[in-house]
């Protein structure tokens, strides 16, 4: 099974592939408005119970994405138990893609 974090390094390899993974992200729609990666569908935390069965494809890969990581794992770990089995939190979230990937991310 594949490791339930991944870096930033390797999910902007993996978003500029020919088929990118989904990349979620489950921040507040302020904390999106404030800054957020190109093409991330906003699912806050609480909505992803609601939606994640709409929204999602249990058979391809997610990304999942938060401030700083804590959020995005335990989403990822509940994806994971619903049969997401490719769901992958970003480690450190926008906050370590901000200064690892993109330093144009306002930081906040």
């Amino acid at each position: 099974m594949l490791n339930p974090e991944i870096t930033p390094k390797d999910a902007a390899a993996l978003l500029a592939s020919p088929n990118p993974p989904v990349l979620i992200d489950v921040r507040e729609k302020w904390e999106f408005d404030t800054a957020h990666i190109e093409n991330a569908l906003l699912m806050p935390m609480g909505d992803v119970p609601s939606r994640a069965h709409q929204d999602l494809d249990e058979d391809e890969p997610i990304l999942v994405l938060c401030h700083h990581g804590a959020r995005s794992l335990n989403v990822t770990m509940w994806l994971r138990q619903q049969g997401f089995s490719q769901a992958q939190s970003i480690a450190g979230g926008i906050e370590s893609w901000s200064r690892q990937i993109d330093p144009t991310i306002p930081r906040y």
